[in-house]
């Protein structure tokens, strides 16, 4: 099941609005075929596990099957897999997590054991619920999937007290976070950032890979840039950038200026007030975004993370300490008087990444 997760993984952000799904084909304790969904629209992971077989004359009906999501067992834009399981002639099924639809769940499970086929459900559950975490968020809201990237060193800090960050983390972590980059819909950061920094925001993979997307860059702030001001998204991408802010903000001559280059101004919030909500569901509503990472710096991940809206937190730590009370920290602004009070999220992952460590966090259940 370690395997057919490692499938779905290399898919991941690339299957939207299904999820990605990953199957093994097992023999003799030995791992003989795999496959995964690599797109909408696509063979399922399942059908896919069951042609690479095929395609190295491995007997299916001489295997157990492995796959993180239950089969499908309706008609969508590809077969019922359950029915190229049955056909193949699979005697075991070994079953991640139940499909969370409410209208499908348990029945390719059902249909296969009256059928005479073995199947175990809930190996390594948790592990193949978080790998649809994605599909999970845009079933049940209206929002995209939320991932948040932030690097530190051990104390902390995101940059010094000079705002100065260039380098915190190594060179193959830096890789890491294009790939995240290449693998979502949009990359979000805060004004503070956007005017700090001047990002590009966009994927700089060399070489490219086939997979790779070309993210939307999003700014969220009620303060626009002027007309005429400096800025690389304004010069290099304004046709793949988005303003959002609030509702007097998108009406003035800034946000004119703005659209004239090319630029969406979208309103998220009332005059001086932005709302986090109504930007995200606007992102996927007017910008079809089903994943969003957002690189805003600590003070939008807080607002983000004390609204439940980060789903996926990936924190790069580098070997490096400042010692500086007036750094940058990772986090300010909240007023804890007890651990009780703190915002609780649970490790799903640990990576040694170069010199540097990537820990992967979900909410806390």
């Amino acid at each position: 099941m370690r395997e057919a997760l490692a499938q779905a993984a290399k898919s991941r952000g690339l299957t939207a609005p299904n999820p990605a799904v990953g199957a093994v084909m097992v023999q003799d304790g030995q791992v003989v075929a795999t496959g995964r969904h690599e797109c909408c629209g696509g063979p399922h992971a399942e059908a896919a596990c069951l042609e690479n077989a095929r395609t190295l004359g491995v007997d299916p009906a001489a295997c157990a099957m492995y796959v993180t999501l239950e089969p499908c067992n309706h008609h969508g834009k590809t077969p019922p897999c359950t029915r190229a399981i049955l056909a193949a002639g699979v005697k075991r099924v070994y079953i991640g997590c139940a499909d969370p639809n409410p209208d499908v769940a348990g029945n390719g499970a059902a249909f296969l054991r009256e059928r005479g086929v073995a199947v175990a459900m809930g190996l390594l559950e948790r592990e193949c619920r978080d790998m649809i975490a994605d599909f999970l968020v845009w079933k049940s809201t209206v929002r995209p999937y939320v991932q948040l990237k932030l690097a530190a060193t051990l104390d902390g800090r995101i940059a010094c007290r000079t705002g100065h960050s260039q380098w915190i983390t190594g060179q193959a972590a830096r890789r890491r976070v294009h790939e995240l980059r290449a693998r979502c819909d949009a990359v979000l950061v805060g004004g503070q950032t956007f005017r700090a920094d001047d990002p590009g925001l966009d994927p700089r993979l060399s070489p490219s890979p086939a997979w790779a997307k070309n993210p939307l860059a999003v700014v969220l702030t009620s303060q626009l840039p002027p007309p005429g001001a400096e800025a690389t998204l304004l010069a290099r991408r304004p046709t793949q950038t988005i303003f959002l802010t609030d509702a007097l903000a998108a009406d003035s001559p800034a946000a004119s200026s703005l659209r004239n280059l090319g630029v969406r101004v979208l309103a998220v919030g009332e005059p001086g007030k932005l709302s986090l909500t109504a930007a995200l569901s606007c992102l996927r509503a007017e910008a079809a975004c089903h994943t969003v990472l957002c690189e805003g710096g600590g003070r939008l991940g807080l607002s983000l993370l004390e609204a439940c809206l980060i789903d996926e937190f990936f924190l790069f730590l580098a070997p490096k300490i400042l010692g500086d009370e007036l750094a940058v920290p990772l986090f300010s602004g909240r007023r804890a008087e007890s651990m009780e009070q703190a915002l609780r999220l649970r490790t799903t992952a640990t990576e040694r990444i170069g010199d540097d460590l990537l820990v992967t966090l979900r909410p806390k259940e």
